[in-house]
């Protein structure tokens, strides 16, 4: 009996081996005759832009735009822990409004900024009533609700690193970012 279970688990093992399979092989690839063609590069007196007359204007005065751009985007400044708009910076929200009026064609992102003092999720909350501040005071001049968006960095992104009062005051602001149409 003990040879019958011994052949019979000889058979079992033989019958449960590996069978070696060739490996497969790759689908034969034709190679294609490439020619190579020399073409003559054209030459730059040639070759003249297309532009529309619409696109060309606003291209146009996107490039003026973006030249006063610095000079007319200024950042308007809050005090401690305040999102109303102060006196001194009436003037610099007019500008920019004239500017925008006189560029339709250009969006703005207003960015409300914090110093570092306070919480994040509180200097967040801030930056960004800083931020609806200024454009609510540039839509009640006219400009239309829709060519402006704001975000809100908090303390994020600082003008200043420095620790003190003079730093800190440039670091609560609202600041204006073209993006265009």
């Amino acid at each position: 009996m003990k040879k019958t279970l011994i052949v019979l688990l000889m058979i079992f093992a033989a019958g449960c081996a590996k069978k070696h399979l060739p490996p497969p092989q790759e689908p034969a690839v034709q190679k294609e005759t490439v020619k190579k063609e020399t073409v003559e590069p054209v030459k730059k007196e040639f070759v003249k832009e297309v532009v529309e007359p619409k696109e060309a204007k606003l291209q146009e005065s996107a490039v003026i735009a973006k030249a006063e751009e610095p000079s007319v985007l200024k950042d308007v400044l809050f005090d401690y822990d305040k999102y109303n708009i102060r006196d001194d910076a009436r003037p610099v929200l007019d500008t920019v409004s004239s500017f925008l009026k006189k560029n339709g064609t250009i969006n703005v992102v207003i960015e409300g900024h914090c110093d570092e003092r306070g919480t994040n999720e509180y200097n967040l909350a801030l930056g960004e009533k800083r931020a609806k501040a200024a454009k609510d005071y540039l839509t009640s001049l006219g400009v239309m609700p829709a060519r402006l968006s704001i975000i809100t960095y908090g303390e994020e992104k600082p003008l200043c690193t420095e620790q003190n009062e003079t730093c800190w005051q440039k670091n609560r602001r609202a600041h204006f970012v073209v993006t265009g149409k």
